[in-house]
């Protein structure tokens, strides 16, 4: 096998660094070589600059506690070390826009957790699953930018997660209103239960700036591209409530959908457990083989049983019935830190380097 790509973690004390950093200990195509963090952490060894903040059930790779952590803003130098970097920093959405441009910049691609770029126009936000096309739009970035090879490519919001694959499945039987009500876990933002002991026994009815991603980047994922830049789609309406819920991690939604076209409740369970796409067909290292399951018990999908299937990378529903208001409606739930987050970018990253746009410096 050729030699491992080398890997950057911008952010890498965080939770999501943390996840990237477990997720990538043993990966057949890429090595993490560097952590940078802030100005506070660097010059330190991980181990050190972590110390009791490691927030994963899972111990710390052995193999990063020794690497000194480099100084995130320290772009020249620590661009130089990688071939490419996953980004997870903890910044303003103007110092994350700024700083990733920076990165890509410097001729190394970024593939991105966060949500700066999302609606940068020239900048792909895929689940690979639904739309690897996007990815097409690089040129027209790196066009932008001036680079050779350099780019930023997004993942989209973990709410959306657990309803966007779904209806992306049903897509043949029109779905154009949506109402969605999604669960969100403590770790979606940033929390353990030791950190946040009000969310113990306890609902917050609000997440500063959920709803309207989650409305608005599942049109952006199926959308396309026209003159250089995503156009989003501009159907189905959808209507969301996000809500913090008790749970450690693993984002639930409850979900009712109008279609255009009749289905059965039969046709629609077959759509789901058939669904799959580019990540399946080349068969990439952290792509479930299924990626959406159907489970017939009427309590389930359930976040203690369910959240970690496929590895956190599938996606799990249930209670798929007619409704007298709307025509079905379900239940959705994804891993939203694995899916969400850290898995869903090493999978875009997989994607991009079985694309071409991912080399060797």
């Amino acid at each position: 096998m050729s030699e491992k790509l080398k890997v950057g973690i911008l952010g890498g004390t965080g939770m999501v660094g943390q996840r990237f950093i477990a997720l990538l200990e043993d990966h057949p195509w890429f090595k993490v070589t560097t952590i940078a963090a802030s100005e506070r952490s660097s010059g330190k060894t991980y181990e050190e600059a972590v110390g009791d903040r490691w927030k994963l059930d899972t111990p710390m790779p052995e193999q990063v506690k020794k690497l000194i952590v480099m100084n995130v803003n320290e772009v020249e130098k620590v661009a130089a070390e990688v071939d490419f970097v996953f980004s997870a920093v903890d910044m303003t959405k103007d110092e994350i826009k700024k700083i990733e441009e920076a990165y890509a910049k410097t001729e190394t691609p970024v593939v991105s957790n966060n949500s700066a770029h999302r609606w940068t126009p020239d900048v792909p936000m895929v689940i690979p699953e639904i739309n690897p096309d996007h990815m097409k739009v690089i040129e027209f970035q790196k066009k932008r930018l001036g680079t050779t090879r350099g780019f930023v490519a997004v993942k989209p919001n973990c709410s959306i997660q657990s309803y966007a694959p779904v209806l992306t499945a049903w897509s043949e039987f029109e779905p154009f209103e949506v109402v969605a009500t999604t669960y969100q876990a403590i770790s979606g933002a940033g929390k353990t239960f030791k950190e946040w002991p009000e969310m113990v026994e306890n609902i917050i009815p609000y997440i500063g700036g959920e709803e309207e991603k989650s409305e608005k980047e599942p049109l952006r994922i199926w959308g396309t591209i026209e003159d250089g830049v995503i156009k989003p789609a501009t159907s189905p309406v959808i209507t969301c409530q996000c809500i913090r819920v008790p749970v450690l991690n693993g984002h639930t939604a409850a979900v009712f959908v109008k279609f255009r076209k009749k289905a059965t409740k039969e046709q629609l369970i077959d759509k789901i457990v058939n669904f799959k796409g580019v990540p399946q067909e080349l068969e990439l290292p952290s792509a479930p083989k299924q990626f959406i399951q159907y489970l017939e018990e009427d309590n389930r999908p359930q976040v203690k049983a369910d959240v970690d299937y496929e590895n956190g990378m599938g996606v799990s529903v249930g209670r798929i019935r007619e409704d007298h208001v709307y025509d079905f409606k379900f239940v959705g739930l994804s891993h939203n830190t694995v899916r969400g987050a850290a898995g869903g970018a090493v999978l875009c990253a997989e994607l991009l380097k079985a694309q071409g746009y991912i080399t060797k410096k």
